[in-house]
């Protein structure tokens, strides 16, 4: 009796849970989330951080850890759907702790009630931790010795406000911070080097497209439109000294040839394949080239000179970028659209790229391998991880991480490098600049006003009832002041008029975040974070592009802003 095939294998239950984030970020990306550990330094409400966490929670986030000095209260109650009656009076860590491991079992959650100040004292008490979370009101001291903290151990910092319905995060990134697989959307990806084709995609241009004019309907009906495109290319360049398209103007006549060329005597008046020929051919005539941000990568000192210590990506992107050099494009991604062609063809089609793909894959390899033993690196670079940027060379995309903007308690805030750059966009339509400076303006505030000198807890404008008008005063007078020194930090000159309109908008923010007393709005909360949660996965995954730095959230008109700080 004949052997039976081994049965086929279904996904395990951990590929059933995690499916859909599966196809979204893929294994390496599930098992960098798993292996991270993610530190929460909780105050103020603690909503915000909360929704945040429980984003990165239900996904399996590897640890979490809670910081969070504070006892539940009846407010809690009101604005924080873990906690209920029977948590009263106990610690805000321990319960929210609790109950966010009951969200998903595989995920390790621990807290810290001891204040964020004597904590915080103690040698190495941020070392286990791969991503920090930080949720305002902080102590600018503190948020400091974080920030200190991020660029000597290249953690990633996350601090985020949410007061009223107003809400704003900034990341402080690594100086470095790259990513390969940024996933672009698909119509940017194809590259089929029809400007630029090698002598095997050429000759298989050449064998589908022989006799072409006098080819059966049904075989011509089915030439892939890569090989009609590479026929016509040839038939241009000999009327045209040799030269392929060079402008619109060319292309559009290049492609009036190739739709001249289709047959319209078929049952459906056209052919699909030439027609898929015509609509590529703006798209695809374009010469290989690298985008700007690429070569850029190519030209950082961190790839221009490879060190023992060098981290895998510089040597790969110094591979790369000799390889570039040498032949002027980038290796090939060896991917193919879907286009009408017979099984067999297109099979063939996919094989040429593949072994042009590999081909190229095998001359960088073959550089990284040098370099490795050249510079003594201390790590061995895996071939998946050079396959992986090999196919996504066009791609790559380098975050240099800055410090976000801590407000002193003494002194004044330099705006530095990009202060011209705000500056400008007070004034944009429906700027959000100006709700970021009034978070400038709390923050100062905390920053000058304790609850309790022994506690050093910051008070928060407007948490007293009595104290709403003087604090509105006071918030309002810091924004702005900070405004005019970021006008004359950046030197720019705006328009009196408009100015005068900033300036009572900015007013009008202040009395706003004053007015909310320090409260958190649930859906704001919520909303800010699945936001922030959605960045911190693309950080611990190192996919996709994150926020550089800042975000913003107006939840009364419910826009959002990017901008560096």
């Amino acid at each position: 009796m004949a052997d039976l095939p081994p049965p086929v294998q279904g996904p395990t239950a951990k590929e059933k849970k995690y499916d859909r984030q599966l196809r979204l970020w893929g294994a390496t990306g599930q098992i960098a989330l798993e292996n991270s550990h993610i530190l929460l330094i909780n105050s103020g409400p603690g909503v915000v951080g909360l929704e945040t966490l429980k984003n990165l929670v239900l996904p399996g986030a590897g640890n979490f850890t809670i910081q969070d000095s504070a006892l539940v209260d009846e407010a809690d109650l009101g604005v924080n759907f873990f906690l209920e009656e029977e948590h009263l009076g106990g610690f805000r860590a321990e319960h929210t702790c609790n109950l966010l491991k009951e969200l998903n079992p595989d995920v390790q959650g621990h807290f810290i009630s001891e204040p964020v100040e004597s904590w915080l004292a103690q040698p190495d008490a941020l070392e286990p931790y791969t991503l920090i979370i930080v949720t305002a009101p902080i102590r600018p001291g503190l948020l400091t010795k974080l920030a200190a903290h991020a660029d000597q151990a290249l953690v990633p910092l996350f601090y985020i406000h949410s007061v009223g319905f107003y809400s704003h995060f900034s990341i402080h990134l690594p100086p470095a911070f790259p990513i390969v697989d940024t996933h672009p959307s698909p119509e940017t990806t194809t590259d089929l080097r029809l400007l630029k084709p090698w002598p095997e995609l050429l000759a298989y241009a050449e064998e589908k497209t022989e006799g072409l004019e006098s080819m059966a309907a049904d075989d011509h009906g089915h030439i892939p439109y890569v090989a009609i495109l590479l026929h016509y290319l040839e038939v241009w360049k000999k009327d045209n000294n040799g030269q392929v398209p060079q402008n619109y103007k060319d292309k559009t006549a290049f492609r009036d040839l190739v739709k001249a060329a289709t047959r319209t005597d078929t049952p459906e008046g056209g052919e699909e394949n030439f027609e898929e020929a015509v609509s590529a051919v703006l798209k695809s005539l374009n010469p290989p080239e690298p985008s700007s941000t690429v070569k850029e990568i190519f030209k950082s000192p961190e790839c221009v000179i490879i060190r023992e210590n060098s981290p895998p990506f510089w040597v790969i992107a110094h591979a790369i970028g000799l390889f570039y050099t040498k032949y002027g494009v980038l290796p090939v991604p060896g991917a193919v659209p879907d286009m009408k062609a017979r099984s067999a063809d297109y099979i063939q089609l996919q094989n040429v790229y593949k072994s042009k793909a590999r081909k190229d894959l095998a001359e960088v390899l073959e550089s990284v391998r040098f370099l490795e033993r050249n510079a003594n690196l201390s790590t061995h670079i895996e071939e998946k991880d050079v396959e992986a940027f090999c196919k996504n060379a066009a791609h790559i995309k380098l975050v240099r991480g800055r410090p976000f903007h801590i407000v002193p308690a003494e002194g004044d805030l330099k705006f530095g490098t990009n202060a011209k750059s705000l500056a400008q966009k007070l004034t944009f339509p429906d700027a959000l600049v100006p709700i970021y400076i009034a978070f400038l303006a709390w923050d100062k505030y905390t920053a000058t006003h304790t609850l309790d000198d022994l506690a050093r807890a910051s008070k928060t404008p407007g948490s007293s009832d009595a104290d709403v008008d003087s604090d509105t005063g006071k918030v309002t007078s810091i924004a702005l002041k900070l405004v005019d020194s970021l006008v004359k930090e950046a030197s720019y000159t705006i328009d009196e008029e408009e100015y005068d309109t900033v300036r009572a908008q900015i007013a009008e923010l202040a009395r706003e975040l004053v007015r909310a007393g320090g409260g958190e709005l649930h859906n704001i909360a919520a909303l800010t974070g699945g936001m922030v949660s959605q960045e911190v996965i693309k950080v611990i995954t190192e996919q996709y592009v994150p926020v550089d730095n800042t975000c913003v959230f107006d939840g009364v008109r419910s826009k959002s802003s990017v901008f560096k700080v």
